[in-house]
């Protein structure tokens, strides 16, 4: 007899959608599969006929053969075993071949026969909402993660018996029993992933200038470098991002948790990402685990940082290989991994927030501490390239703190206050932009950003001058005007005055002080 079962292959954060097909019939027994596989694919083999087995489940020895279609895709992974165990229950008349009509099968069999938690599963359900998959049977560890998805009917199964157990309700009872089992509002559940509610802008004495670059970085969605001595609180400042961040939308939480599907990270109890990420790499991370990659790709840091925050601390300290790997994705805001199987697609669209010392000691210009050479102060920021600096929409200097700062007992500015202020300036940019794609300033296209940065003819002439001493890129100018519509937006502004233009210029040129 001849069974299908649909499955499907993750390629990246995209799904390929597999035909499982088995025949049974007369031979000697044994198992044969074919597909273009992988050898943990392969080794299905003896994970489904022990599971099958070890539950009880009584099929004649014949002669089985198995194919995994399209034979052009690679298949990997173990979450082949259950669609491929129920292509053989299916072939040998254990269960009715039309109750798997419609219904994606995913997942790993352990050899006692229990069904264990595959990654990936978000990402593929919702292409399977688009292939025309009403119905898809998946681990019951991973059916949390599923029911984010509405419109696609979600089994989840422990054990391989309970897949015989329900396609045997469902020939006898139909859909009353798929009503009966669904869970209805379980999208709705969110991530354990909660802020501290310690941390908080206000608990920074003084440093106005870098609280200010802070804002604006996350109004508008620029990158952000901070340069200054050790101490002087860059760390800090950067920790406490999150918590000026808007709230996610819908859509976004869904591509954020999509992220961490793919690398098996969303926790069991609660699959939903609620907050924007904020990830923090340690300057001895690979180029691999920053971008992803590896044999079979998967989302890195960046990737895992999509919709949120990197903070690259100690940036200098970084790998110049790993360090220009963030070239391409910080213009694209995708990283795009070629491999001999196919190309697959990350998302990366982040806030990047480095900071750094001044040199290997930390203390200059103080010259009075400083014991660097002119040429090590060289070769340490030669570090940071200048094609990545280019895409550096923010550069500020954060200087020592003063003992009077310190010592002050006024209050400094909160993080809900600053987040108001940001929440009403993103609110404005997404009307500016209806209907694009992006709807921030420092990631709408040029053309877009041009219709709404008029400068007027005195704005014009000073940002000439600037254009002509600062030596800036055609890049640069245009981070430049980034920068100065958020500024605008921050104070409720139509239009971009001279003082906006003045203040982005500033962390334009705070990189000279340094490179130049």
């Amino acid at each position: 007899m001849f069974s299908t079962v649909l499955s499907a292959a993750l390629q990246g954060m995209r799904a390929e959608f597999i035909h499982v097909e088995a025949d049974v019939g007369n031979g000697l027994p044994f198992f044969h599969m074919v597909g273009h596989l992988a050898s943990e694919v392969k080794e299905s083999a003896e994970r489904v006929r022990t599971a099958v087995k070890n539950s009880g489940i009584q099929i004649p020895p014949r002669k089985v053969v198995i194919n995994l279609s399209p034979a052009n895709v690679r298949k990997r992974g173990a979450a082949f075993d259950l669609p491929i165990a129920a292509a053989v229950l299916a072939a040998n008349g254990v269960i009715r071949q039309e109750t798997l009509a419609d219904m994606l099968v995913i997942g790993e069999l352990s050899l006692d026969g229990g069904v264990r938690k595959v990654p990936g599963i978000l990402p593929i359900l919702i292409e399977a909402k688009k292939y025309g998959c009403m119905r898809c049977m998946i681990p019951k560890a991973n059916e949390r993660e599923g029911r984010m998805i509405t419109g696609i009917e979600v089994i989840g199964v422990s054990k391989l018996t309970e897949v015989v157990e329900i396609c045997k309700k469902i020939e006898r009872e139909g859909e009353a029993f798929i009503r009966r089992i669904q869970k209805p509002g379980e999208q709705q559940k969110e991530s354990a992933q909660v802020r501290p509610p310690s941390v908080d802008f206000g608990e920074i004495k003084g440093q106005t200038f870098v609280k200010r670059a802070a804002e604006i970085a996350v109004a508008g969605q620029h990158n952000l470098l901070m340069i200054g001595p050790p101490g002087a609180g860059k760390t800090m400042a950067a920790r406490r991002i999150p918590t000026i961040f808007p709230p996610l939308s819908m859509e976004e939480r869904i591509e954020i948790s999509k992220a961490y599907s793919v690398a098996g990270l969303l926790d069991e109890e609660h699959p939903f990402i609620a907050e924007r990420p904020f990830r923090a790499v340690h300057h001895t991370v690979t180029k691999a685990a920053l971008v992803g990659g590896g044999l079979h790709p998967v989302p890195g840091e960046l990737s895992l940082s999509h919709g949120g925050c990197l903070f690259l601390d100690e940036a200098a300290e970084f790998r110049k290989d790993v360090l220009e790997a963030l070239r391409e994705p910080l213009e694209e805001q995708n990283i795009h991994l070629v491999r001999s199987g196919g190309t697959y697609v990350f998302p990366a669209d982040v806030i990047v927030v480095a900071a750094m010392n001044p040199c290997p000691c930390g203390q200059f210009p103080d010259y009075n501490r400083c014991r660097c050479s002119e040429q090590e102060i060289r070769n340490y920021l030669g570090r940071i390239s200048g094609p990545l600096l280019d895409r550096i929409d923010l550069c500020v200097d954060v200087p020592k703190v003063e003992y009077e700062s310190l010592v002050q007992t006024g209050e400094e500015e909160t993080s809900d206050a600053i987040r108001a202020r940001v929440c009403m300036a993103r609110e404005i940019q997404k009307n500016r932009y209806q209907g694009q794609e992006k709807q921030t300033n420092g990631r709408v296209p040029v053309k877009e950003l041009m219709k709404g940065c008029e400068l007027g003819q005195e704005g014009e002439m000073q940002m000439r001058r600037s254009f002509e001493a600062l030596q800036l890129t055609a890049r640069s100018y245009y981070k430049v005007l980034r920068v100065a519509r958020t500024i605008a937006d921050l104070a409720g502004s139509e239009k971009i005055e001279t003082c906006h233009l003045d203040e982005a210029l500033i962390y334009r040129t705070m990189d000279r002080k340094y490179w130049r």
